[in-house]
């Protein structure tokens, strides 16, 4: 585990008497890749908003990097990149350009780093061709190279993967991953595309109704009630229940479904060899991320 580089701590946020968030608390570390989901409404952009100091808490407490977002805010965000939403930048101008206006708003970002960025993020052979004729997956390829120019050890992105083709969304989960990688980075991302998050986030923190449901591994969330499953493929399913007392679901004559602890399965294969069953494959089954997210908020739609 690397360096705590986000704490929120109990936030709460009212607007006059209606209260948008209730308690919410979660860390990011170096390396980590947080995907921050919930239905519409639950709390998602002002979470964010209060991270970044564009509104005030209510209570609670925001910690970047040990700096307290509210009591040191330029302390706070000097080392945070962020894309709320769509990235802003000139259409008339070329990428590069673009990237060397804002540099200007930072001490030490040259040109030898803004070369390092472009490769970042693989817009080499196009970065001196105009921002309008970019496709939306590159102009959000340039927005996290604005993002990164300052060396930010937390990256905050609103919907990076919004309107993207499936090479785009390929593009922009593999660039995330060697930024959490390679450049040790903290990525905190809310998005509704649960099947991204899933291949790209290692933890995930689901927010309903203002308050956080779980925060944990995303292969954990994907658990429920801590059971493990295993799907079986035999020759025949005729009599397993006088074989074993798993609790299971025999889904037609040759595959079952049984819940069992990873370290019982060799036990439970050696008894149906004995009574001469034949096992073609022993898959682990579990739910998708966004399967996961449906049962644990009563249904509610993504968004």
């Amino acid at each position: 585990m690397g360096k705590l580089v986000l704490k929120c701590e109990g936030l709460h946020k009212k607007y006059g008497k209606k209260e948008i968030l209730k308690d919410v608390s979660v860390d990011v570390y170096e390396g980590d890749i947080l995907g921050f989901i919930g239905p519409n409404g639950a709390g998602k952009t002002t979470t964010i908003k209060l991270i970044l100091g564009l509104q005030s808490i209510t209570q609670g407490n925001v910690e970047i990097n040990g700096f307290n977002i509210e009591k040191e805010f330029t302390k706070a965000i000097e080392k945070v990149g962020a894309i709320i939403e769509n990235p802003d930048m000139y259409m008339y101008l070329t990428g590069l350009q673009n990237l060397q206006l804002a540099a200007n708003m930072y001490k030490n970002v040259d040109s030898k780093r803004i070369d390092e960025v472009v490769k970042l993020v693989g817009l080499e052979n196009r970065i001196k061709d105009k921002v309008s004729k970019y496709s939306l997956g590159m102009r959000q390829r340039l927005g996290i190279a604005q993002a990164i120019l300052h060396k930010p050890n937390l990256l905050i992105l609103d919907e990076p993967t919004n309107g993207l083709d499936p090479e785009g969304i390929k593009s922009m989960r593999t660039l995330l991953s060697n930024l959490a990688k390679n450049e040790n980075m903290g990525i905190f991302i809310s998005s509704h595309n649960l099947l991204e998050l899933e291949s790209l986030c290692n933890k995930v923190c689901i927010i309903q109704n203002g308050c956080v449901l779980e925060t944990s591994d995303v292969k954990d969330v994907k658990k429920m009630n801590n059971e493990e499953c295993y799907i079986l493929e035999l020759d025949n399913t005729e009599g397993l229940k006088s074989i074993t007392e798993q609790k299971m679901e025999v889904i037609d004559s040759s595959m079952v479904k049984i819940i069992i602890n990873k370290n019982e399965v060799p036990e439970l294969i050696e008894k149906l060899v004995k009574q001469g069953k034949k096992i073609y494959s022993v898959i682990p089954d579990e739910m998708t991320l966004e399967e996961a997210f449906l049962k644990k908020t009563g249904g509610n739609i993504i968004g």
